[in-house]
């Protein structure tokens, strides 16, 4: 069963608007959110998702709710990893904690509008060519072991951001100082940028990388460009405040990585077998479908996802807490 045209149009004016009321609150009231206004906000847009998918449900079925919640959670537990390389620029550029929130708000504006763009390039190749699975599951793979084995950390990926920032100082005038979340400030009667343009460079970059690896693997659960740009969108949404709420906790979530790094690596054996079913390649199996291979399940795949998350949670946490006792 399709969805409705009207639906979709109307869901995702109504999520735009939202999105866009949540950027004007940011920046008629900088200031830094409080434990439980960030915990109010996450609950209200995990709440929102929950409500969305159960419209899914209700309008076209299981599956497709299947599909939104299986690609937000996974779009949500790469959007956590994203957030501690925000963590680190924000450390590297000393931005000032009043002013954080902006910056967050621009890094997923920018980061929705270069998952949109990928969306439509991904859904218009995967119905052109449907080798590109293999393509995509490969990718995923590789990622994922990036992902459990990062050699630097989290560190390789702002270092990624320096030939940006080098090129900005070399092409521009940045002045020493910020003013305020002001792109542009005034030094001595000279009109400059602020340091704020750098890290707004750095944030765009870092979402450019982050996006290569979320748009395959969300394609990998759902070919519906509308469930997945909706899937990105929700778990986009509450990324701001998930920053300041989880706080000093991102650096406890040490198993984290494995966890997502296992569930790319299964999205990415589920594209492979996907692209056996497909198979058109003549080199392969005569060019013909390979029925032998694996037909993973949207709910199969939804709580491979859950259990990951758990385990890899559940795991850093306990480990923390040993930690902590020994010190």
């Amino acid at each position: 069963m399709d969805l409705p045209v009207a639906f979709e149009i109307g869901s995702l004016v109504v999520l735009v608007l939202i999105l866009v009321a949540d950027l004007l609150l940011i920046l008629k009231r900088p200031h830094i959110p409080s434990a439980r206004e960030s915990t109010l906000w996450v609950v209200f847009y995990v709440t929102l998702a929950l409500i969305f998918a159960g419209l899914l449900w209700w309008l076209a079925g299981g599956e497709y709710a299947g599909q939104f919640v299986a690609g937000w959670l996974t779009e949500y537990s790469l959007s956590i990893d994203n957030l501690f390389v925000f963590v680190l620029i924000m450390g590297q550029f000393a931005v000032p904690r009043r002013y954080q929130q902006e910056v967050l708000m621009v890094g997923i504006i920018i980061a929705l509008v270069l998952r949109g763009v990928f969306i439509l390039a991904g859904a218009a190749i995967i119905e052109q060519f449907s080798w590109v699975f293999y393509l995509f599951g490969a990718f995923l793979i590789y990622t994922a072991w990036k992902q459990a084995f990062p050699g630097g950390g989290h560190d390789d990926d702002v270092k990624q951001e320096a030939f940006i920032v080098r090129l900005l100082r070399r092409t521009i005038d940045i002045s020493d100082h910020y003013d305020e979340a002001k792109i542009r400030t005034v030094v001595d009667g000279k009109r400059m940028f602020t340091p704020m343009i750098i890290v707004f460079a750095a944030i765009g970059v870092t979402d450019l990388l982050f996006a290569l690896d979320s748009i395959p693997a969300i394609f990998g659960i759902t070919q519906s460009p509308f469930i997945v740009f909706t899937a990105n969108l929700f778990a986009l949404m509450g990324l701001r405040q998930l920053y300041f709420l989880l706080g000093g906790l991102l650096d406890r979530l040490k198993y984290l990585h494995y966890g997502i790094a296992f569930i790319l690596a299964f999205i990415g054996i589920k594209l492979i077998a996907h692209a056996m079913h497909e198979n058109e390649l003549p080199f392969i199996n005569g060019g013909r479908h390979i029925e032998w291979a694996p037909d993973i399940s949207t709910w199969t795949s939804l709580a491979v996802i859950i259990l990951s998350m758990i385990v890899a949670t559940t795991a850093s946490l306990v480990a923390s807490a040993r930690d902590r006792q020994r010190g």
